[in-house]
C-alpha cells in the first residue's frame, strides 16, 4: 500500500507541474505592448493597455485622465483601415464606461483622445478606437477644428522624427462641474498633449487647449511637459532617467519642431 500510495503522489506532482509550466508558457506567450515603457502617467480605477494605445480610465468622471502610445513613421503613413465610425462602450472598464446615450442630444463631440487617424495602421486599433473609454466630451468648433490640426501636426511630428510618444487627455477637476448623460461624463474645460521625440537628439513639447474653437496659431499653446504635470497632477515619463527627465520636462523650443 505504500508504495501505491507514492506512484499516485509521484503522479500527482507530475500533474501539477505540467499544468503550472502551461500555466507559465501561456502567460509567456501574451502579447506585451509597449505603450506603458516610459511609465504609468498617474493612478486610474482601470488601466488598460492594448495594441494601439493605454488608457487609465477614471469612473468618476467617465473618461480616461491620459492615453499614451508610441507612434512610428511607418504607423502614421500607413492607412490599411479607413475610419469606422463604430462607437461602442468598451466591456474592459468593470463599472461600465460612458455610452451612446450620454452623448446624444449634448451638443457635444465624441473626441478622441487617442486619434482614430493615428490607429489606421490596423483594423484592430482602427476599431479598439472607436470604444466610449477613449472619448471626452469636446465642443464641436474644438474638435474640428484647433485640436484636429493639432491631432495631424503630430502624425507629421512622427512622420519626421521618427518614433515619438504620445500622451493626451483631459484635464479634470477634483469634483466634475459640467456633465452630460445618465453617467454624468464631466466636460473638461481644458485638453493637454504631450509629445516626447526618441530619435536623438531628444527632445519635448507640450500644448495646453481650452476647449472651445480658435484661430489662433498652435505654438500659441505649447507649454513645457513640467505646466502639464502641474495642472493635471499627473508623471509623463518616470521611466525616463531623472536628469534627463529633468531637462527635456522643464524646456521646449518651438524651432526644434518641424511644422509648428
Amino acid at each position: 500500500m505504500v508504495k501505491y500510495k507514492s506512484k499516485s503522489l509521484f503522479k500527482l506532482i507530475l500533474t501539477l507541474c505540467f499544468i503550472f509550466s502551461c500555466f507559465c508558457w501561456a502567460g509567456e506567450q501574451e502579447p506585451q505592448y509597449d505603450n506603458l515603457s516610459f511609465g504609468i502617467p498617474g493612478k486610474a480605477d482601470t488601466i488598460i493597455n492594448r495594441p494601439g494605445y493605454a488608457l487609465g480610465y477614471i469612473e468618476q468622471h467617465e473618461q480616461a485622465a491620459w492615453v499614451i502610445y508610441i507612434m512610428t513613421a511607418a504607423e502614421a503613413t500607413t492607412k490599411v483601415v479607413k475610419r469606422t465610425n463604430k462607437f461602442r462602450s468598451d466591456p474592459e472598464i468593470p463599472t461600465g464606461s460612458a455610452t451612446a446615450a450620454d452623448y446624444r442630444r449634448s451638443g457635444y463631440d465624441r473626441g478622441h483622445l487617442a486619434p482614430a487617424a493615428d490607429m489606421a495602421f490596423s483594423g484592430q486599433t482602427m476599431a479598439d478606437s472607436f470604444f466610449y473609454s477613449n472619448m471626452s466630451p469636446q465642443k464641436p468648433a474644438f474638435n474640428r477644428g484647433i485640436w484636429k490640426e493639432l491631432e495631424a501636426l503630430v502624425r507629421d511630428f512622427a512622420i519626421t522624427e521618427g518614433k515619438i510618444v504620445v500622451v493626451t487627455g483631459p484635464i479634470l477637476p477634483k469634483e466634475p462641474r459640467i456633465t452630460i448623460g445618465p453617467n454624468k461624463v464631466t466636460v473638461p474645460t481644458h485638453y493637454y498633449k504631450v509629445i516626447y521625440d526618441l530619435t536623438p537628439p531628444q527632445k519635448m513639447i507640450a500644448f495646453i487647449l481650452p476647449n472651445e474653437g480658435s484661430n489662433k496659431a498652435l505654438q500659441e499653446f505649447a507649454v513645457t511637459v513640467d505646466t502639464v504635470e502641474k495642472v493635471t497632477g499627473l508623471d509623463f515619463f518616470s521611466k525616463v532617467p531623472k536628469e534627463q527627465q529633468k531637462y527635456l520636462e522643464s524646456s521646449f523650443s518651438i524651432k526644434a519642431w518641424q511644422g509648428l
